[in-house]
């Protein structure tokens, strides 16, 4: 099979869950089980860094991994879903996985595909653990899909678990309330390892300490050991000033991730880093202030908060639930713009009455829809939004609502793309 023929049968063989939602979702870990016992176990050849939560965790897995590989570690990175190019998901020292490395696993696991029917995403992790071992990595940082306890990447002993945050999401499967959303996210939990807490709240922290106590783990909240005491932008980059509570020291990083969001983040990097040197891992400050300066370039990370175009400024962001927007929401009110274009499109599990209920009124609307059967279709969220008061335009794609956008905007304005990362993803400026 040629590439493209490749990633055809992975599309179309096996059920997607960014393409047909819940029925896509396997609810335990036999099939992954099977799959790299098939393949030798090439898990248990690497070791690796385990990344849950509800929002940030694709943005901790960048940051470390550009700070691992930035101090001399070859490092391993997987994470999902993709922008572009499938090959984004499985990255060694930021470069994809080859071509002809993807033709070769599929060509192999092919009796395994016809034998257990597994999901898109199962095959995936296996591909990515098969690769890692492959490219006898130091270290593999590790993101989860969906939840943590049940999910694919589930399989691995990690040196830590990071956690960082609980919030509502794909509530059908992890479940309706924030303590059920964290009992799923605290599975990745491992008897002995270490368990970093990004963000906690009253609802959540009990269900970690019990977790926790149950695996014997140590578990540390990040927030008690760090904090952002001050930040402002400079050229497209997060300047924060961070205080190390343990040693009462400041550091000032620079960020090539602008969000705002990122002060988040960068707490519960830096804890991991803490728990990191503690198991002797020989990461320095300057490792850390140089990896922060370049995490895009390290790694690829894209769709945070990113700037694709000046007057007007076009910015895209992959915020895709209640919280991501409430973020983005504070991020413009940091912004200088004279009218807001906002081009808006979500997939149909998201709580979508919610999200509307939080946006501006005072902004031109795009609606508009990814090209998946999961999309919510334009029409349908234009009429939804109008009951919350939000008036536009709809449109088949976005690159044709970005196209109106840009056409009607001034330069002092800010078109912004959110809602989906599938969106995101179809964007061509």
């Amino acid at each position: 099979m040629t590439y493209a023929d490749t990633l055809a049968y992975l599309y179309e063989q096996l059920p997607m869950f960014s393409r047909i939602g819940t029925a896509a979702y396997k609810k335990d870990l036999t099939n992954t089980k099977q799959l790299c016992a098939a393949l030798n176990n090439p898990q248990k050849k690497f070791k690796s860094i385990h990344i849950a939560g509800t929002n940030g965790k694709g943005s901790v897995s960048h940051i470390l991994a550009a700070i691992l590989q930035t101090a001399g570690y070859k490092t391993g990175l997987y994470t999902s879903p993709h922008l572009k190019d499938f090959r984004e998901r499985i990255r060694v020292n930021g470069a994809m996985c080859t071509k002809e490395f993807i033709i070769d696993f599929t060509e192999r696991i092919k009796p395994q595909i016809e034998r257990l029917e597994p999901s898109f995403f199962e095959i995936t992790v296996a591909m990515a653990f098969e690769y890692f071992a492959q490219q006898n990595v130091d270290v593999a940082v590790i993101e989860t899909g969906l939840g943590g306890r049940l999910d694919s990447t589930n399989i691995i002993l990690p040196e830590i678990s990071i956690i960082t945050n609980i919030g509502y999401d794909h509530t059908q499967i992890l479940g309706d309330t924030l303590e059920k959303i964290a009992y799923e996210k605290a599975g990745i939990i491992k008897q002995n390892i270490p368990a970093i807490i990004g963000e906690v709240v009253d609802e959540t922290r009990s269900v970690f300490e019990s977790s926790a106590k149950e695996k014997n783990a140590p578990l540390i909240f990040a927030q008690q050991n760090f904090y952002v005491q001050d930040f402002n932008y400079e050229n497209n980059h997060l300047k924060a000033e961070v205080v190390d509570v343990r040693k009462d020291e400041h550091h000032t990083f620079l960020l090539d991730l602008p969000g705002i969001y990122q002060t988040k983040n960068i707490v519960t990097v830096l804890e991991a880093v803490h728990q990191l040197q503690l198991k002797e891992w020989h990461i320095k400050l300057q490792h850390v202030e140089k990896a922060l300066k370049q995490v895009k370039h390290l790694t690829g990370l894209h769709g945070r908060w990113e700037k694709l175009k000046e007057n007007p400024a076009v910015i895209v962001d992959v915020a895709h639930n209640t919280a991501g927007i409430k973020q983005l929401l504070e991020q413009l009110e940091l912004e200088s713009y004279t009218r807001l274009h906002l081009i808006i499109g979500f997939v149909k599990d998201k709580d979508i009455e919610s999200i509307l209920a939080l946006l501006p009124v005072n902004a031109d609307y795009y609606f508009t829809k990814a090209q998946l059967p999961r999309a919510l279709n334009e029409k349908i969220l234009a009429d939804l939004a109008a009951v919350h008061g939000l008036k536009g335009k709809d449109f088949a794609d976005v690159n044709a609502a970005l196209s109106e956008a840009i056409t009607r905007a001034d330069k002092e304005d800010l078109v912004l793309i959110c809602g989906s990362v599938f969106l995101v993803a179809e964007v061509n400026l």
